[in-house]
């Protein structure tokens, strides 16, 4: 029973290792780089887009997370015990995915319960808002312990970046070009601002503002 119970208390404390390390590298090796280094790069050009796609990067980090998982685990085992460190082993990958499936669903699909509609929002004023809050993807605890939690009333989203959240907006074809207007259901939350075109200068200028870790304009 007690073998069972510290497995138990060993996944909790990975995913929560997780947790911690995902506001961590968020913070500081993702946005405090400002596109130095591999992750910081990719990280910024996901702001320039604010889309999600699969790429060879999520290889990549789930590579990471296993070689961190391998070498802690003899560790742990040394430290803590077999039942704690094969816990740790294995909430440690399931907190990361979790937070990767959370992610891309932020993105590619609309919330459909509490907990999802504030993970979007918090997210998305990280996104179009104040990047250098709300560093916290999966959960708000350590936002809150390292005082970088904001919770705006409404997030302000370009309408240029509003079409690559396909769930968020109804897109329609005119005469002028492309209409982009929030969905009903979502106008609690969000407001769009700007207009849908996107010339090279503006590209830039996302491009831009993305790598020194601020909101871009309407």
């Amino acid at each position: 029973m007690a073998t069972g119970l510290e497995f138990v208390l060993g996944v909790a404390i990975g995913i929560n290792l997780w947790f911690l390390t995902e506001y961590l590298l968020h913070r500081f090796a993702m946005h405090h780089l400002k596109g130095r280094g591999i992750m910081s790069r990719e990280h910024l050009e996901h702001h320039v887009t604010a889309g999600w796609t699969f790429d060879r990067i999520l290889i990549l980090s789930w590579l990471g997370v296993a070689v961190v998982g391998a070498v802690g685990l003899p560790i742990n085992v040394v430290l803590l015990g077999w039942p704690i460190a094969l816990g740790m082993f294995v909430g440690w990958p399931f907190g990361y995915g979790f937070y990767e499936y959370q992610h891309a669903m932020a993105h590619l699909r609309p919330p459909r319960n509490r907990y999802q509609r504030w993970l979007r929002k918090s997210h998305f004023h990280h996104h179009f808002g104040h990047p250098n809050a709300n560093h916290g993807v999966s959960i708000p605890l350590w936002d809150i312990v390292f005082r970088s939690r904001e919770r705006p009333d409404v997030v302000r989203v370009p309408r240029r970046l509003a079409v690559r959240l396909g769930w968020l907006v109804d897109t329609t074809d005119a005469a002028d070009g492309p209409s982009v207007e929030l969905k009903a259901e979502f106008c609690d939350d969000y407001i769009l601002v700007g207009s849908v075109g996107c010339d090279a200068r503006q590209a830039g200028i996302d491009e831009a503002r993305a790598f020194a870790s601020l909101a871009p304009t309407d």
